[in-house]
């Protein structure tokens, strides 16, 4: 008899033994928390933006980072069109505009602006003015997979702000302190 795998959950996938879906993998990376960023593109009313979990460096020589897109988002078309993104590190005082960028409240595009201070950096990209970090990003490479964009962007600029991030796991924020 094959060993069973060892889990506290009512999930169990095994090796080929059930299918994977979409639920089991959100189910999954629900228990990894994630730090948040709000990706944000375009300019002036053609601005859009998201709220990820998914943005990282690729590398540090030469600084480049990767940030992954739904593809039917408002946001992925900015990026293309405009060629930038700014990865806005979020902090203990941005949950409200974590929310927005995640479409609770049916904000879209410009609209999710609102109620914070932006400005431009290298790029072109929105930066919020008070952001933990900010990471200005001219897209390098774009790699089109499933239900999601794979984008690549050189760095342009940092803007290094103060406080502690703000992190999801399991369908909420938690603070991190400042290190």
């Amino acid at each position: 008899m094959p060993d069973q795998p060892h889990v506290h959950t009512d999930i169990v996938i095994r090796n080929g033994a059930d299918p994977v879906n979409s639920d089991a993998l959100k189910c999954a990376l629900r228990r990894m928390g994630g730090g948040v960023s709000v990706i944000t593109a375009g300019e002036g009313e053609e601005r859009a933006g998201a709220t990820v979990t998914s943005a990282t460096a690729l590398s540090i020589e030469p600084p480049c980072m990767l940030v992954s897109l739904n593809r039917s988002s408002s946001t992925w078309p900015a990026v293309a069109r405009f060629g930038h993104f700014c990865v806005n590190i979020l902090g203990h005082a941005h949950e409200i505009l974590a929310n927005q960028f995640a479409g609770r409240g049916g904000l879209k595009g410009a609209e999710r602006y609102r109620g914070a201070e932006w400005t431009q950096f290298i790029s072109g990209a929105p930066v919020l003015k008070d952001a933990v970090a900010a990471v200005d990003c001219k897209v390098e490479e774009a790699i089109e997979r499933y239900s999601h964009v794979i984008v690549l962007g050189r760095v342009v600029g940092i803007c290094i702000g103060n406080g502690g991030s703000l992190v999801y796991r399991g369908g909420r924020y938690f603070p991190l302190g400042e290190q």
